[in-house]
């Protein structure tokens, strides 16, 4: 939501509010590394396991993931914890799959 002291967001609405409000800040640019945002969450998440609280980490890229083996430890890291993790990939770049590489649809993500 731009405010890095209360980085929450609030509903489907707060959520699009956000994500209006940093199209008009956020120059995206390469490398695209998803491992540090997926600890960053994590570390929230860690924090509040008595479940009064859902982490949903949306993700954003107009590029391929740069950091693909940190990543998925990222993930298999945080996989007990109270999150999900959603990346949607627009624009021109080829994901040829390579996204689909973080699915643990077939058993728990694996490195």
């Amino acid at each position: 939501n731009g405010d890095a002291s209360n980085p929450a967001c609030c509903g489907i609405a707060g959520v699009l509010e956000a994500y209006q409000r940093s199209l008009r800040h956020v120059q995206l640019y390469g490398p695209t590394n998803f491992a540090p945002v997926v600890n960053h969450v994590a570390r929230s998440a860690a924090t509040v396991l008595d479940g009064s609280q859902y982490f949903v980490l949306l993700i954003i890229t107009d590029g391929v993931i740069s950091d693909m083996a940190q990543t998925k430890e990222a993930i298999v890291n945080a996989a007990k914890l109270p999150m999900s993790i959603i990346i949607v990939g627009v624009g021109q770049a080829e994901f040829d799959g390579k996204i689909w590489g973080l699915g643990g649809t077939r058993g728990r993500l694996g490195g």
